[in-house]
């Protein structure tokens, strides 16, 4: 498997591992440590949605480079994120696509934990663009 979360170092500095990304779907998984906490203890928000956002976006690029053959980037233009649980010790995200244009997929992710219950529930769009060096032009 290619090292594609290695390449965001958000996902690096979190030590989140890519488990795959086939066939319009994908899972990411991350053993929640100390510092992914919140103040009450259990896994921030913002880790939870960022492991959401991923594994859509890794879902939709799985599909769109299969069918072009190339590689692509990917941005997120919206994500609704709904809550049901605390994150705490090992949690796995899985994405999926539900629908592809041309350019931009509509996705939805779930967040659970070891045991199979639900933490969070992501719905989300994905735009796909000629990957550029958007840093060196701000």
């Amino acid at each position: 498997m290619r090292a594609e979360l290695h390449e965001i170092p958000f996902m690096r500095l979190l030590g989140a591992e890519l488990v795959r990304a086939v066939d319009g779907e994908a899972e990411i998984a991350l053993a929640l440590a100390d510092e992914h906490m919140n103040s009450w203890g259990v896994g921030h928000g913002g880790v939870v949605m960022s492991l959401l956002d991923v594994a859509m976006a890794r879902a939709g690029k799985s599909k769109v480079e299969a069918e072009s053959g190339g590689s692509v980037g990917s941005v997120t233009v919206e994500m609704k994120t709904s809550f049901f649980r605390p994150a705490q010790g090992r949690v796995v995200a899985r994405g999926r696509v539900l629908h592809r244009s041309t350019t931009m997929a509509y996705c939805e992710a779930e967040l659970v934990d070891a045991g199979g219950a639900l933490i969070a529930k992501a719905l989300g769009t994905i735009k796909f663009l000629t990957r550029l060096d958007a840093a060196d032009r701000l």
